[in-house]
């Protein structure tokens, strides 16, 4: 149902922000490391109003879901997001009791960062709403305290700076200890293609939280602010599962530093590398994911492939020859979906 016909008016102002898929860099935000996303076409749309009855009306169109609560209520569910994103907001500016709509094409619990577009999407449109005056820097700093304080997610910066400021057409290549950042053309001749596994997940039910506070763990036994600062030759005087959690991080900044450089070949190999890295040193994978990723690394038109988000399902990143990706897509995925595979075409629709 559309905002006029849930609200009965037309909206004041409408929003949007994309999805990501995460080319290189997993796992490193949090850990002050370098991360090399992309933007993608799908996109979470945000429509709002001022409410006058003092309460905030929250509606999914895509879930059929409707909450009224007051600013201090307990919302549930996608509402933790959304009033999430306007509390965070409240203790920069006064927020209006607001009707919200959202409407989304980011596939959820897919890897993609369904979560950091309506939280970004939501502050954005308040932010313009009320000429509040915040950059895309801002408004992500913003939804990551949305996600950590009301959805229980202790993620780092990532999701929500692509969410923000990244761009459909190049690599967002994003210092995450100083916010440094830098838009930087796909490797010539190559596109994208991102494949759903069918696995599905949900951060706060998964490892994340538990695998951030490995590496929190690992970093207090070197003495070190964070993994940025840690070294290959570190690993051995931590005790396992740290040592594989503090190489993967290690490993997976210095591919994406020697990805900035890489010819296209060498770039798919760096792919290959860092999903056997989360496979098997964070053991962040799933098998689903594991089998898709299989069958992309053997396409001839296929350069390199990973799991592409924080991990335990959702979804495959390949980097394939241009002009490919929907075949590729078609071949892998007719042997995965006859093998029990419940996997569909993400990027390119």
């Amino acid at each position: 149902m559309s905002f006029q016909e849930i609200f009965g008016h037309q909206p004041t102002l409408v929003r949007s922000a994309p999805g990501r898929v995460n080319l290189l860099g997993e796992h490193t935000d949090y850990n002050g490391g370098f991360v090399l996303p992309t933007a993608i076409p799908q996109e979470t749309t945000v429509s709002i109003s001022v409410s006058e009855d003092g309460l905030d009306h929250i509606y999914s169109a895509d879930l059929q879901e409707r909450q009224d609560l007051s600013r201090n209520g307990q919302p549930e569910g996608f509402a933790k997001y959304v009033q999430g994103s306007v509390r965070v907001l409240e203790r920069k500016a006064s927020i209006p009791p607001l009707n919200i709509h959202v409407s989304s094409n980011v596939p959820m619990g897919a890897g993609l960062s369904s979560s950091a577009a309506l939280e970004v999407a939501v502050i954005r449109a308040i932010n313009d709403l009320l000429d509040l005056g915040l950059n895309g820097v801002d408004i992500a700093l913003l939804a990551q305290q949305a996600e950590h304080q009301f959805a229980g997610v202790m993620c780092g910066i990532m999701d929500q700076m692509a969410s923000s400021v990244a761009s459909t057409r190049e690599m967002l290549l994003l210092d995450t200890l100083t916010l440094d950042r830098k838009l930087i053309p796909l490797p010539a001749g190559f596109e994208v293609l991102v494949l759903d596994s069918g696995a599905k997940r949900r951060l706060a039910e998964s490892g994340y939280n538990t695998r951030r506070a490995e590496c929190e763990k690992a970093c207090e036994i070197l003495g070190i602010a964070s993994l940025r600062d840690a070294q290959l030759s570190d690993v051995d005087r931590l005790p396992d599962p740290l040592n594989k959690r503090a190489r993967h991080v290690i490993t997976e900044n210095a591919r994406v530093q020697e990805a900035l450089t890489a010819t296209a070949e060498r770039f798919g190999e760096l792919m290959n590398l860092s999903h056997a890295s989360m496979r098997d040193d964070y053991e962040a994978s799933h098998v689903q994911v594991d089998a898709l990723v299989e069958r992309l690394q053997a396409h001839q038109d296929v350069l390199g492939a990973r799991i592409t988000g924080a991990g335990w399902g959702g979804c495959c990143v390949a980097l394939v020859k241009a002009g490919t990706a929907k075949q590729v897509a078609a071949d892998v995925l007719q042997g995965f979906n006859a093998a029990g595979g419940e996997g569909r075409l993400v990027v390119p629709e």
